[in-house]
C-alpha cells in the first residue's frame, strides 16, 4: 500500500468528505444533500481560520479519510493551547488497516508542534469500538461530555 498523505482539504475534496459524513448512522439522517450551500460556507469558514484544519487523507489519489483538527486557546494550564480532533472518518472499505491510527498520531504530532498542552476528542457514547481504539492510542476517558442540540 502507498503512503497515506495528510493535508488540508480543498473544495475539490468536499464530495468525498461529504460522502464519508453521509455514511454516519449516529444519529441517522443527520446530513443533508451534498449540494446544500451550508457545506461550502462551513468549508470556507474552516479554510480561512488559521486555527481550524479540515484534513483530507489521500491514498493513491483517493480521499480515504478526513478529520477536523482545531487549535483552541485557553486560560487553564497556565494559558495553554489545546488540540481538538473531531469528525474522524475512514472510508468503509479501508477500515481496519491502521489508517485511522496513522491519522490520529499525525494529529497529535501537529498539536505538539503547536505547543499544545493536551489533545482532546469526543466520540459518540454508542461507539465502544472507537473508544477502545482511542484508549489504545493513549487517550483516557477523563471527562463526561454533554451536548445540547439546537434546532432551527
Amino acid at each position: 500500500m502507498s503512503e497515506l498523505v495528510l493535508r488540508d482539504a480543498t473544495v475539490a475534496d468536499l464530495p468525498a468528505i461529504l460522502a464519508m459524513l453521509a455514511e454516519e448512522t449516529i444519529p441517522p439522517g443527520r446530513e443533508a444533500d451534498p449540494s446544500d450551500p451550508r457545506y461550502l460556507a462551513a468549508f470556507e469558514a474552516i479554510d480561512t481560520d488559521p486555527n481550524q484544519h479540515l484534513i483530507a487523507a489521500e491514498l493513491d489519489g483517493r480521499i480515504v479519510g478526513t478529520m477536523q483538527l482545531s487549535f483552541l486557546p485557553g486560560l487553564s494550564f497556565i494559558g495553554s493551547w489545546r488540540g481538538l480532533i473531531e469528525a474522524v472518518r475512514i472510508v468503509a472499505d479501508l477500515r481496519g488497516q491502521k489508517l485511522g491510527e496513522h491519522m490520529i498520531l499525525w494529529a497529535v504530532e501537529q498539536c505538539r508542534a503547536r505547543d499544545c498542552k493536551l489533545v482532546q476528542l469526543t466520540s459518540s457514547a454508542a461507539r465502544t469500538d472507537a473508544h477502545r481504539f482511542y484508549a489504545r492510542l493513549g487517550f483516557v476517558q477523563s471527562h463526561v461530555g454533554m451536548k445540547l442540540h439546537l434546532r432551527d
